[in-house]
């Protein structure tokens, strides 16, 4: 059995205190395959490090919406040059974020239509960070210059018909630690959808699921979600693991 990890920030420093330890206790629990996001330019040559030094752990390139500001141009310009130095296998994570703050939202709208364009011209999938901006970001993954892009929309939070109207756009949902939330609706909501439009992420170190809410997360509590998943879905553990594996395998191509 294995479990893959689709999103995890495996560069930040709380998890760099005790690494080796923290990616030995991944592998005890079967995860085995790691996929790191990128936030910004600070992050970038750290997340390239890890990919080069640890096995089954594969880098995304992209500027997070989080970390668009005024010099957002300058910033994407730096980000687009890493696709010359290092093989990435997804644009991410980019998106909208109207939850922490509003003030740059026409340059989030900007970046996020400039990686999609990245995503389309490198022939990668992306990873979809959408907080609060469901409708914003559907609205321009929609738009027909956008019909090809594909990847996850990570963190996936939504109702059923948000579930079903991404997985008609040909995008994969990212299910994390929410799911184990008692009282955030997800697993309800996801009953009825498909395990195959599926993937497991812990978006460590953030977002730990029941029974390590509240503290830091590390991508072995994957296990946990994978076995929540397979509660809600009335599946084995290991059908959740090999489907959802076998999904983060057609998105990435590795």
């Amino acid at each position: 059995m294995i479990l893959t990890d689709t999103h995890t920030h495996l560069y930040e420093e709380s998890l760099l205190t005790d690494f080796d330890a923290m990616y030995k206790r991944a592998l005890h629990n079967r995860v085995r395959r790691f996929f790191i996001p990128n936030v910004d330019s600070s992050t970038a040559e750290k997340l390239i490090e890890i990919c080069q030094n640890y096995e089954g752990v594969f880098g995304m390139m992209g500027l997070h919406p989080c970390s668009v500001n005024e010099n957002y141009k300058e910033e994407l310009n730096l980000l687009y040059q890493k696709f010359n130095d290092f093989k990435f296998v997804a644009v991410g994570e980019i998106g909208i974020d109207l939850y922490w703050d509003k003030t740059y939202y026409s340059q989030q709208v900007d970046a996020l239509k400039t990686q999609l364009q990245w995503s389309l011209e490198l022939n990668l999938p992306v990873a979809i960070h959408c907080r609060d901006a469901f409708d914003e970001i559907y609205q321009i993954i929609a738009l027909p210059d956008f019909k090809n892009a594909r990847g996850i929309f990570h963190c996936f939070t939504g109702t059923e018909e948000q579930a079903n109207k991404v997985i008609d756009l040909g995008f994969y949902l990212g299910i994390g630690g929410v799911i184990t939330f008692k009282n955030s609706g997800l697993a309800e909501n996801l009953k009825n959808v498909s395990l195959e439009h599926m993937v497991l992420e812990t978006d460590s170190p953030y977002l730990a699921p029941v029974p390590y809410r509240g503290k830091r997360n590390e991508s072995s509590y994957l296990l946990q979600i994978a076995e929540k998943l397979a509660d809600v879905k009335e599946v084995s553990l290991a059908e959740v693991a090999g489907v959802t594996t076998q999904n983060s395998i057609k998105i990435f191509g590795i």
